[in-house]
């Protein structure tokens, strides 16, 4: 798993595999979840990350 954020665009993007992605969906307003041609998740991005978290550059990791 890899979490990127890009402070220009304000966008957080995590992706669950490296799979190639074949579809694109906006399940709900500025979420975008990537899947492969399968329907596997590929990835998850948030547009204006800022505004969903105060601080979208920092991650809290937890194992279970």
């Amino acid at each position: 798993m890899k979490i990127k954020y890009d402070k220009e665009t304000d966008i957080l993007y995590i992706k669950i595999s490296n799979l190639p992605v074949d579809e694109s969906d906006m399940e709900k307003e500025g979420v975008i979840l990537d899947y492969t041609i399968d329907g596997q998740l590929v990835g998850i991005e948030v547009l204006d990350a800022s505004k969903s978290s105060s601080k979208p550059n920092i991650v809290e990791y937890e194992l279970a």
